[in-house]
């Protein structure tokens, strides 16, 4: 994982931001605790590992074509895809799914550590301001590189790379941003703790997930390798139902990284 600093920044895209959609606003000054976060989103090979374990069966994330994880317990599972490709990021994942691992990997801390064990943590997804903290690392332009797409910078329909609206890339296929974080944008939507709001209206200033009683919705970030480059900015964000079910349907596009709480 990588530490994140303390640190305020303006959340959200200025009116004058190509691509700009009007849920990204209205932008406000949050600041921000020290973290950590997942270096990569999680591997095809690290969620089969947790799935092996605890024989959990995620739903399948396109029921009409039977698309989706097969955990059928005594130690096997296997991915929705036919290709053999570990290092992919993990997705076909609803926000349960997402939570249902974070809860693993807290259970795994609780049992080879029962002297620093605590109810709840450390591990944990990423509130939405913390992963747009995160993808920013320090910049204000549109994306971390700068405002323009440019070419071979991310996964997606039209960033110029070989996997082009094709398929997904392995989780460190590009260069970091200044954080030391890869594949922030690009290649797969990545699950958050906030339910969705339509505009940042009433949003949270110390950086904490924005939470409803009923929440229906999760907010996504960061684009996917089927998105275009609108999309495969810092602030563009969405909403995704809790089984992955959206105005737009992103559950296989889907999938998370872990956040964890800093002593």
């Amino acid at each position: 994982m990588v530490g994140i600093p303390t640190g305020s920044f303006v959340m959200g895209s200025p009116q004058s931001e190509s691509g700009r959609f009007d849920t990204e606003g209205p932008q406000h000054k949050v600041a921000i605790k020290a973290f950590a976060l997942g270096k990569y989103d999680i591997t095809s090979e690290q969620f089969l590992a947790f799935l092996r374990d605890t024989g959990y069966q995620p739903a399948p994330c396109n029921p009409l074509l039977d698309m989706g994880w097969r955990s059928p317990g005594r130690g096997k599972a296997s991915p929705p895809y036919d290709a053999d490709a570990p290092h992919w990021p993990a997705v076909c994942l609803d926000w349960r799914d997402a939570k249902r691992y974070v809860e693993w990997l807290n259970e795994k801390v609780r049992e080879e550590r029962p002297s620093t064990a605590r109810e709840h943590g450390p591990y944990r997804l990423s509130s939405e301001a913390e992963w747009e903290y995160a993808a920013r690392a320090g910049t204000t332009t549109a994306r971390w590189w700068g405002d323009e797409i440019g070419i071979n910078k991310a996964n997606c329909n039209g960033c110029g790379s070989e996997w082009d609206k094709r398929l997904f890339s392995d989780v460190d296929a590009f260069a970091a941003n200044g954080f030391g974080l890869y594949g922030m944008l690009g290649n797969a939507w990545q699950w958050t703790e906030d339910c969705w709001h339509q505009t940042y209206d009433g949003a949270p200033d110390d950086g904490s997930a924005w939470t409803d009683a009923d929440c229906r919705k999760h907010v996504i970030r960061g684009g996917s390798w089927i998105s275009l480059p609108v999309f495969v900015r810092s602030a563009a964000r969405s909403g995704g139902g809790v089984s992955g079910e959206g105005e737009y349907d992103y559950s296989t596009l889907t999938g998370f990284r872990v956040a964890r709480d800093l002593p």
